[in-house]
């Protein structure tokens, strides 16, 4: 069977590199393993790629640091660091990325000419936000995405927006208005859209063209439920388990305040895996509380241990109110594990039907409170949320490991290649 040769644009293409960057070498790599596929991604993305040697002769390396470079350190200056302030990092972005689709159209319009082709598929960056330069004007279908952005603060949470300093995100509307940002969403062949919240960003997009697909995947290898036991039945302490950066929007508050304030959870654990500036705040809590042998801070972790902290644990408590994917609500559930949630954005969709606990939204007090009573409920009733973690396991491991999306994405790149509707594809929705 011939295999379709695949251009794929992934500026954030890394092995090593945590989010976003993760994400798009994942993919990539599994695309390669379905299609004859060129990567053609930053230069700052060489070392590590190479050094992985998954993808040898596969790489096109650009070089854009004239104005990727200091447009980089302009956005750390004015975010004060790497940790906060997203938005302004979005608007920084926004030239280098017109630049990296320009220079890799100079580079590669020879061949897209002359038909060496099949399709191409940029695949990062994935904001909404970031237009392509490159939609429409290849002869080659173009499908962008999975695309996800456009999940407001909860009203609920002015102050965590404000440590943030997230003021910017009120200005979100105006990428509207800048070059080649209607023309990606009318033009593009197909957009992979993740989740509802980007569906309906998608304003000049035609609906018939949008395919529902998370950006988020997992990797079996690591984040499997091999060798552990069933939830909540070891007869000795329960663990429960936070994994993510220690940032104001994420609420490690929430797991940690829920759980020390508990008489019925005083004789099990809670591990928070992850750094960042709440650190501080949140050991004085558990200090205040005199919870130290209770609360164990184990800082920051790679993916094969964060794997093995999964496999040890009971629940994973995931208080974030603002999580456009949560990709490690998928590796919590393709380890076995019980997942209590904040029903808003990705988490809520990924734990319903069962799946998981979901919190519905309320103030910080309130959820404080509903969280604690949701991990006093694992222990009254183990083996309803052990039959909870079962059905996550399945949806996990069904639609989301590597593989499995390469596959689906593959069908789509058939459909369009010979003109089938794009409406038959509905497994994410």
């Amino acid at each position: 069977m011939t295999r379709h040769r695949i251009l794929i644009l992934a500026q954030d293409c890394n092995p090593e590199w945590p989010s976003l960057p993760i994400v798009g070498y994942n993919y990539a790599r599994a695309l390669a393993g379905v299609a004859d596929v060129t990567i053609a991604t930053h230069v700052r993305n060489r070392e590590n790629i190479e050094k992985a040697g998954e993808l040898s002769g596969r790489v096109c390396y650009i070089d854009n640091e004239w104005i990727a470079a200091p447009m980089y350190r302009l956005s750390v200056l004015l975010r004060r660091g790497e940790e906060v302030a997203w938005s302004v990092n979005q608007i920084m972005a926004y030239l280098p990325n017109l630049a990296f689709e320009r220079q890799i159209l100079d580079t590669f319009r020879k061949q897209l000419r002359a038909g060496a082709f099949d399709i191409v598929h940029r695949i990062t960056p994935m904001s909404p936000t970031q237009p392509s330069y490159m939609v429409g004007k290849t002869r080659q279908p173009f499908v962008v995405g999975p695309l996800n952005g456009n999940l407001d603060w909860p009203s609920q949470f002015s102050s965590e927006k404000k440590r943030e300093r997230e003021g910017l995100r009120s200005l979100r509307e105006l990428y509207r208005y800048l070059p080649y940002a209607r023309s990606t969403q009318s033009k593009a062949d197909c957009i992979l859209a993740a989740f509802q919240h980007t569906i309906d960003d998608l304003k000049a997009a035609d609906p018939a063209r949008i395919v529902p697909m998370p950006e988020i995947g997992f990797d079996p290898a690591i984040f499997h439920a091999e060798g552990r036991q069933v939830p909540f039945s070891d007869p000795g302490p329960k663990r429960f388990l936070y994994v993510g950066r220690l940032v104001p929007y994420k609420l490690p508050e929430v797991a940690v305040r829920a759980f020390v304030g508990s008489d019925l959870l005083r004789p099990h654990k809670l591990h928070v895996v992850g750094a960042g500036p709440e650190l501080d705040r949140l050991k004085a809590m558990v200090a205040e509380a005199g919870a130290g042998d209770r609360v164990i801070f184990e800082g920051g972790k790679t993916q094969a241990e964060v794997a093995e902290f999964m496999r040890r644990s009971d629940a994973f408590v995931f208080p974030s109110i603002r999580e456009l994917g949560a990709g490690v609500v998928i590796e919590a559930m393709a380890c076995g594990l019980v997942c209590l949630v904040t029903d808003y954005g990705a988490p809520g969709d990924l734990a319903a039907n069962d799946r998981g606990v979901r919190i519905p939204m309320q103030n910080l007090e309130g959820l404080v409170h509903a969280y604690r009573a949701a991990m006093e409920d694992c222990l009254a009733d183990p083996t309803r949320h052990a039959a909870t973690a079962d059905r996550a396991w399945a949806y996990a491991h069904g639609l989301y490991d590597w593989e499995a999306k390469a596959a689906y994405t593959l069908r789509i790149y058939e459909a369009l290649l010979s003109g089938a509707p794009l409406d038959q594809f509905t497994d994410y929705r």
